[in-house]
């Protein structure tokens, strides 16, 4: 704007750029606005929306203002003016404002434009139009190729095909419809098939769950019963062995040891050049009892006047007729030598095994020992000499070998039971 004159602006409707309009539109008769009235693009559409997204832009209407005016409602633009060119700028703006009206009413722009969009917007009519007249020449050829062609398409035959191509496509819309039906019972199916298929896969899940479960027990029952039948095979090795064991033979084990009858290890009787301790013979005479009480029950036999009664080395003989205790133990000493319940004990003892021979001959009359027993004495068959069984008035020597003997004898009745023993059992 010069200084001292009025000029109005406008802004570009693509950019908003301010623009100066050159004052030959300041008048414009009325022939020149009927020409301007007439529709620019009456055969030719420009899609500028398609071409140039950047030319659609909203342009808010624009207001007058003064030089006082303000606010944020100014449009970029004002009049200004001192008084008397108010109503000469007024008069100019409204012709111009009509102007721009009657070009933007007659197209698809929004008028004003500046040079740069102007610019822009002719390369892109020029595109539209050039690609017009490509159409224009291709349509062009077509019809003159038609025309110089006999072969001219009956339209009543095409006709016929488009109703044939009608009938064929509602044919095959229904037959759409139907393979439609088809396929959602086909999905139904699926899904029904889906569910079965779950509901089968957690059945088979559970049954091999119990299937490991149970396999799992029949593993266990059969290390079970491999165990059993080890244990049974073990018992069966040991029954055997037992069975060919003789328990009297093992519990009681009567052998010598120089001058000296023993039974478990234990010696029975004293000589004064091995004065065995008198537990060790009580110990040895406990088990001499026990061992013959032992024979007698196997044989169910009950002797007569006398029962043996087994007590470590504190055995006795109790005499059934009085039921007096003799003592089958001894502690030494003088007084003890003057005691004759311990000689009487040992005599009884001899009469028990004595008894126990017979009753063995009875059953076997082959059976004999090897040396004879009577009123207290065992006879040596080989040299005829008699051995007391008895300590008072009797030397050691004599006692330990009548004492040898006897558990001689007591191994050949043990021997005896053994054989029977074994032949029941078989």
């Amino acid at each position: 704007m010069n200084d001292g004159k009025v000029s109005v602006s406008f802004s570009c409707q693509r950019c908003l750029q301010p623009i100066n309009i050159d004052d030959s539109f300041a008048a414009l008769g009325e022939h020149t606005l009927a020409e301007l009235a007439l529709p620019i693009n009456s055969h030719i559409e420009v899609d500028i929306e398609s071409q140039s997204a950047s030319l659609d832009h909203f342009v808010p209407p624009f207001r007058l203002a003064t030089e006082f005016s303000s606010g944020p409602d100014t449009n970029g633009f004002m009049l200004l003016s001192d008084g008397p060119d108010r109503e000469s700028l007024s008069q100019n703006f409204r012709i111009k404002a009509e102007l721009f009206d009657t070009l933007s009413n007659n197209s698809e722009i929004d008028h004003p434009l500046c040079d740069e969009c102007t610019d822009t917007l002719l390369e892109l009519m020029d595109k539209q139009l050039k690609m017009a007249e490509d159409e224009w020449n291709d349509y062009n050829n077509y019809l003159k190729k038609l025309e110089l062609t006999d072969d001219v398409p009956n339209v009543d035959q095409l006709e016929k095909e488009l109703g044939d191509l009608n009938g064929e496509e509602e044919r095959l819309l229904q037959e759409l419809a139907e393979l439609t039906r088809e396929e959602n019972a086909i999905k139904q199916a699926v899904k029904e098939q889906e569910e079965e298929k779950e509901r089968l896969s957690n059945e088979e899940e559970k049954y091999w769950r119990e299937y490991t479960k149970h396999r799992r027990d029949v593993i266990t029952t059969e290390d079970e019963f491999r165990s059993l039948e080890c244990q049974m095979s073990y018992a069966q090795v040991q029954l055997d062995k037992l069975k060919k064991t003789n328990v009297f033979n093992v519990t009681f084990h009567i052998w010598h040891s120089g001058h000296f009858g023993t039974i478990n290890n234990f010696r029975l009787g004293r000589l004064p050049s091995a004065p065995v301790d008198w537990s060790e013979i009580n110990a040895a005479w406990g088990q001499t009892c026990l061992l013959l009480s032992a024979l007698a029950r196997k044989m169910n036999l009950v002797f007569k006047n006398y029962r043996l009664v087994p007590y470590g080395n504190h055995s006795h003989i109790e005499v059934l007729a009085d039921g007096k205790e003799l003592p089958l133990y001894g502690s030494g000493g003088f007084r003890f030598f003057w005691d004759t319940k311990f000689d009487t004990a040992m005599v009884a003892f001899l009469d028990c095994l004595q008894q126990f021979k017979e009753e063995v001959v009875k059953k076997d009359p082959d059976f004999c020992l090897p040396y004879r027993m009577e009123k207290g004495k065992i006879e040596d068959s080989a040299t005829g000499s008699s051995y007391s069984i008895k300590i008072q008035f009797n030397s050691e020597e004599q006692w330990t070998k009548a004492l040898k003997f006897l558990l001689t004898n007591l191994k050949w009745g043990l021997t005896w039971v053994s054989s029977q023993f074994t032949e029941d059992k078989h």
